[in-house]
């Protein structure tokens, strides 16, 4: 990549830029609207510096969701289309590439502090397409209805990721004895001093398995300031709450860190399937890590009319924690029978995968298209909606309704 690309007037002229727009409220924002499928689904399309028009859900902090036509573009969320999620009204906005250092403290031999500029010289540089996805994905479908942020299907997206491994840089830090977890923190700060921070931990043993990243790019460019620039981590198959963005602390602790996001926030039933009936509560939680296996129809919307007699070619994409995907399965009368799909070109098994089916409806009437998929450890979707109270892990087999004419 350009050096010149990197340079600090580039930089500080975005971030400007964008900090004036975020303050200037709805007036930088398009009036246009869409209904998402659910209860109380009405929603803006806003547009934010360096953003399309993408769905709105809150301001500030500014939670926004990809419309989910982006995802029939192709396999790669484009960076200006992808989901933006804070959780601290504290954002930063003016990040000096610069000045920027990464601290890298607590258990370790040598504490750092590391420029852009040192993490890419001294570190071998590497890349990984994989998937981003926030824990609420799909929360608003949720029956009995969940609280939380509502959000339909498009609060994911698929990139390139660019940057060094999180274990070499742990590696020269050197940690000691009796260390236990990796604590992230980053440039976003709480609006109050009883806020807590956002702040998430790692094993050990994940933190040093050699595919977290500190990535720098995302698809080929510098990260977007709404996706965590300068600097974020990329935890591959892990939900997004992981993916610390404005990564400026890693502080290496001897014990299980108990912060907020941690010990209360971003837990899961401990259950089969982390899933409790239906409006009860879990007995016991433990915190939400790895993706379940997913699979969406993305060229064909609910309600549209297809023509009889005519071949259409269905199009999708799966996805699943990293054992990767090796099977769609496509139904076209609401699961009696199942056909296997096409697959697309493999970029990894943290990626989204196409499939593609060609379908000739055969006569006129109302059809239920399905799709279902498969990966290397035998696991697959089911067939009902599993639940539970915070809205995590969906990932039931989707029904697309239309009518063939």
């Amino acid at each position: 990549m350009n050096s010149s690309r990197w340079t600090r007037r580039r930089f500080l002229a975005q971030t400007a830029q964008a900090s004036a727009a975020l303050f200037a409220g709805s007036r930088a924002f398009s009036e246009d609207t869409v209904q998402l499928p659910f209860a109380n689904g009405g929603r803006r399309l806003v547009q934010f510096p360096g953003k399309r028009p993408l769905i709105l859900l809150t301001h500030r902090p500014p939670q926004l969701e990809t419309p989910f036509s982006v995802f029939n573009e192709g396999v790669i969320t484009p960076n200006d289309a992808f989901f933006v999620r804070y959780h601290l009204s504290g954002i930063p906005l003016v990040v000096d590439p610069d000045a920027f250092r990464l601290e890298v403290k607590g258990l370790v031999q040598t504490p750092l502090k590391l420029s852009l500029a040192e993490l890419r010289r001294d570190f071998e540089n590497v890349e990984v397409v994989a998937v981003n996805q926030c824990s609420g994905n799909s929360r608003g479908f949720f029956q009995p209805r969940v609280g939380g942020g509502q959000l339909a299907n498009g609060a994911m997206g698929n990139a390139r990721w660019r940057g060094v491994r999180l274990k070499e840089v742990l590696d020269k830090a050197g940690v000691q004895a009796g260390a236990k977890q990796v604590v992230a923190n980053g440039l976003d700060t709480p609006p109050t001093p009883q806020t807590p921070d956002f702040t998430k931990a790692l094993d050990l043993d994940h933190a040093r398995d050699g595919e977290i990243l500190l990535a720098f790019e995302m698809n080929g460019e510098p990260l977007p300031m709404l996706n965590g620039f300068p600097l974020r981590l990329v935890v591959p198959g892990y939900y997004g709450t992981y993916w610390v963005k404005h990564l400026s602390e890693l502080t290496v602790v001897g014990e299980t860190y108990d912060g907020f996001y941690m010990s209360t926030a971003y837990r899961v039933p401990d259950t089969a399937g982390h899933c409790v009936e239906p409006g009860t509560a879990p007995k016991s939680t433990i915190p939400i890590q790895r993706f379940t296996i997913r699979s969406f129809l993305t060229s064909v919307t609910a309600g549209a009319q297809l023509p009889a007699g005519r071949e259409t070619l269905l199009r999708g994409i799966a996805f699943d924690s990293g054992a990767g995907i090796t099977e769609v399965l496509v139904s076209t009368d609401g699961g009696q029978s199942w056909r296997p799909a096409q697959l697309g070109k493999d970029l990894g098994r943290y990626s989204f995968r196409e499939w593609t089916l060609a379908w000739t409806p055969p006569k006129p009437g109302a059809c239920e298209l399905r799709c279902r998929a498969l990966n290397r450890l035998g696991e697959t979707q089911p067939l009902e909606a599993l639940w539970n109270p915070a809205g995590y892990l969906r990932n039931v087999v989707e029904t697309t309704k239309v009518t063939v004419a």
